[in-house]
């Protein structure tokens, strides 16, 4: 570690140091033996957004329990550090030992946002590792990634040697010590990663070739070698309450995202929302049991000092015991101040009732999310919320005290009009006029109502029955936001919403092939990094780089045949096909979609794919079929 000296002399310059220190409560400090296997594990943000992400808390202490792994943590330096890195040729370096990525057997990559491409290509030139696989000879980290967007991942092919498809858990301890023995061994990159391609859930790009029209339309993807799997199966964590899950969370020594304990209580949602995709690609539903989540909270508690637990799922109000978890947890720790948050709230009175019992010891917002203004487009999202459920989720919630509320739509959702546009200020108001009615009426000293309207755009992913549909353009989205504007005014109302470039971009790469690897690379040359950031978001730069490329948006966002080959056709999600375009269909005509864990078997075809036991799932056998 030549460049420690140099660290110690220009790190009191920077900014928010804290960041880059590491040596928190709870870190894993392992010796560097020959013999383990070092693994960097990465995330493309700043550290305050990096050590908030569960995914690298849960891998972080899961591969440090096996004794031939070690794994450390490495993130994006803000710009004021990667300036003095630079110019003092200091090597991007983990937080745990400081060594530089180059010393690492394994360079690992969590996806989270499609927009952190860009990040991941500075991180890699950061780390002195050559930006494309083919050029990464022996002696460099072996590059993966995994995550919420590795579903289409293709746009990144050229940079990442492999990735693993599903929930990590099940297979990277495996993996990684797998890609050990093979290097002990003394097996060339190559062969070690036709070796590794067979492990369940692994997809190393380079063996596939892809092919296109003459159209440019996407013709065919399929292997290049003899031995290589045509689909790769995405992998599943079958029983939660089995499945790892660490309590000695990392402390840190400055303010992040998600500050406190947080607790995943169930996997998977099988509510259907039709834009959703972690609604369809973290299928089937899996619940950890109330015995388990006391335990783990106990015992994190116990390890951290945090006066926070927040319970956490893609929808936290159906787990099959949400009422007596919750009360068993608010008489719990309500004696040592110890506050509990609830996310992924629907939209009912049911929910606020949740949120005042949890919320004794500390009261926080209360967060809703109707998604469209109308009723009519409501069902086309397949969002299962009426107008009548969001007033009286309001009205309790302003009876109950709560006098400031969130409320999340998106615009530029399939079918859209004006008239839908028209619903959301609508709601907004009567939501509005009745929370100043009952602070009007009420005895209590209520603060004044204020509504929080957030929309975002709405972009269609992968792997959702929307993953067909064209993508508002520039102009239609800033049409909209503008008739939002005109129309959410006044005190009581405040009104948000985002770059419409930046979501065509988030669109362009989601629904992306390996034709845009070759922007990437060029968009990153211009500047692009932490584009999550509002102050370093220059979409300016992407559309330069378009038209430098001659590559048309509009072709990626275009609205598809449903017979076109996909460019992440090559992966098995376990949702069937054939269900996600009778979804598509159905959206249509604005035909609803029941939750299969309450009602009838929708035939998504996950259960039999899977082999999932539906006492795991809290589902009710009798109205679930095969």
């Amino acid at each position: 570690m030549i460049y420690a000296d140099k660290l110690k002399e220009n790190l009191y310059k920077i900014s928010s140091p804290e960041r880059y220190t590491g040596n928190e409560w709870n870190q894993i400090n392992k010796e560097w033996f020959p013999d383990r296997l070092k693994i960097g594990l990465a995330f493309p943000d700043v550290y305050e957004i990096s050590m908030s992400h569960l995914g690298l808390k849960i891998l972080y202490h899961l591969l440090n329990k096996q004794n031939n792994l070690l794994a450390e943590r490495v993130y994006a330096p803000w710009t004021d550090m990667e300036k003095m890195m630079r110019e003092n040729n200091i090597p991007l370096f983990s937080l745990e030992s400081k060594h530089e990525i180059k010393d690492f057997d394994v360079f690992g990559f969590t996806l989270q946002y499609e927009m952190s491409y860009t990040t991941i290509l500075n991180m890699l030139d950061l780390a002195g590792l050559p930006l494309r696989s083919k050029d990464r000879g022996e002696e460099y980290p072996l590059v993966i990634a995994g995550g919420a967007t590795v579903f289409n991942p293709e746009p990144l092919t050229p940079f990442i040697d492999l990735f693993f498809i599903g929930e990590a858990e099940t297979g990277i301890s495996e993996l990684m010590e797998r890609y050990r023995e093979y290097r002990l061994h003394g097996l060339p990159r190559d062969q070690i990663l036709r070796n590794l391609s067979k492990i369940p859930g692994v997809y190393v790009p380079r063996f596939y070739d892809v092919q296109y029209d003459e159209a440019g339309i996407l013709k065919e993807i399929k292997p290049n070698l003899d031995g290589i799997k045509t689909k790769i199966k995405r992998q599943v964590v079958k029983n939660l309450n089995e499945a790892f899950y660490p309590t000695d969370f990392l402390v840190p020594y400055r303010d992040i995202v998600h500050d406190r304990v947080v607790i995943e209580i169930a996997r998977g949602c099988t509510r259907s929302c039709r834009f959703c995709a972690a609604g369809m690609v973290y299928r089937p539903v899996r619940e950890r049991s109330k015995e388990k989540i006391i335990e783990i909270a106990d015992q994190a508690l116990a390890s951290t000092g945090y006066d926070e637990i927040s319970i956490s799922s893609l929808s936290t109000v159906d787990y099959t015991q949400i009422e007596d978890l919750t009360s068993e947890m608010a008489d719990r720790y309500q004696a040592d101040k110890v506050s509990i948050s609830l996310s992924s709230l629907r939209v009912d009175q049911f929910s606020v009732d949740l949120a005042k019992e949890v919320q004794k010891v500390r009261k926080t917002g209360l967060t809703f999310a109707p998604e469209a203004g109308t009723q009519r487009l409501r069902d086309v999202i397949n969002k299962g919320v009426n107008e009548k459920d969001m007033l009286a989720a309001a009205r309790s919630a302003f009876e109950n005290g709560w006098s400031r509320l969130k409320l999340y739509f998106m615009i530029g959702l399939p079918t859209e009009t004006e008239e839908d546009l028209q619903g959301i200020v609508d709601l907004v108001y009567r939501v509005l006029d009745l929370g100043k009615e009952i602070r009007k009426n009420t005895k209590k000293n209520m603060k004044r109502i204020q509504i929080s309207v957030g929309v975002s755009t709405f972009v269609p992913k992968p792997f959702t029955p929307f993953q067909w549909v064209k993508m508002a353009n520039k102009s239609e989205i800033e049409t909209k936001q503008q008739f939002l504007r005109d129309n959410l005014k006044g005190r009581g109302i405040k009104f948000s919403w985002n770059d419409p470039q930046l979501s065509l971009l988030e669109g362009l790469l989601a629904r992306g092939d390996r034709r845009l690897a070759p922007l990437l690379e060029t968009v990153w040359k211009k500047g692009s990094n932490l584009e999550g950031w509002g102050e370093h978001s220059n979409p300016d730069i992407w559309f330069e780089a378009l038209e430098e490329h001659n590559i048309s948006i509009d072709s990626y966002l275009r609205e598809r045949d449903l017979a076109e080959v996909l460019p992440w056709e090559q992966f098995d999600v376990g949702v069937d096909r054939k269900f996600l375009a009778k979804e598509y269909r159905k959206s249509m005509s604005g035909e609803l979609t029941v939750d299969c864990r309450f009602d009838d078997c929708t035939g998504c075809a996950i259960c039999g794919n899977f082999e999932i036991d539906l006492e795991l799932v809290g589902a009710d056998k009798n109205v679930i079929q095969d």
